[in-house]
């Protein structure tokens, strides 16, 4: 399998991280890919130009993260990062959806940041994708303090990678002040050796 990759991407992150847990590290091969060169062959690919994108081996070209992870889940012996049904798959897919939701938010509010010019930055937008962010990380805590962040499937994973990307990007905010159990078990789950080897360079 190929990837199209960025090191510092949260969604490649969360791609790499269930290769990890799931134990296919090893079969996927990474090509750094700079989603916004125009010339980059990335759209070759994914038309949408945007990182992850996974070739199979069968030459399948699969976009977005949370696809790519269901499928490296099917391909696991175990198949618990995505939970096939129950209640267990609806707590973790409903965490995802929490987390990439701030994920994307944080995508959001860098690039207002980053790549429109300064004159025509929207400060108003910045804010409100910063609020999202807020009370996202504030109904997570809700979930922490109920202990209900025990197990490592695609809810605490996607979680574990938005909350690196905002330390990554937005440090200043202090996301932790406020929520002391989501700050002690992402301290723990950082640790684990699928975070600790896909950490972003700073």
């Amino acid at each position: 399998m190929k990837l199209h990759y960025s090191a510092t991407s949260p969604y490649v992150r969360k791609v790499l991280v269930t290769a990890i847990e799931c134990g296919l590290e090893e079969q996927i091969e990474r090509t750094t890919s700079d989603a916004w060169d125009p010339e980059t062959p990335l759209v070759k690919d994914n038309p949408l130009g945007k990182v992850p994108a996974l070739i199979t081996d069968s030459g399948q070209v699969l976009c977005e993260s949370p696809i790519i992870c269901d499928y490296l889940n099917s391909l696991s012996d175990s198949g618990t990062i995505v939970p096939a049904s129950g209640e267990a798959r609806w707590k973790a897919l409903n965490l995802a959806a929490l987390a990439q939701g701030a994920t994307d938010a944080a995508i959001q509010r860098i690039i207002e940041i980053r790549q429109r010019p300064e004159a025509l930055r929207w400060d108003r937008w910045i804010d409100r994708q910063k609020g999202k962010i807020s009370a996202t990380l504030d109904r997570i805590e809700d979930i922490a303090q109920a202990n209900e962040l025990q197990d490592v499937d695609i809810g605490t994973i996607t979680l574990g990678c938005a909350l690196g990307y905002l330390d990554l990007r937005f440090g200043e905010d202090q996301w932790r002040e406020g929520r002391p159990a989501l700050a002690a078990w992402y301290a723990t789950f950082a640790e684990r050796p699928s975070m600790k080897a896909t950490q972003p360079p700073a």
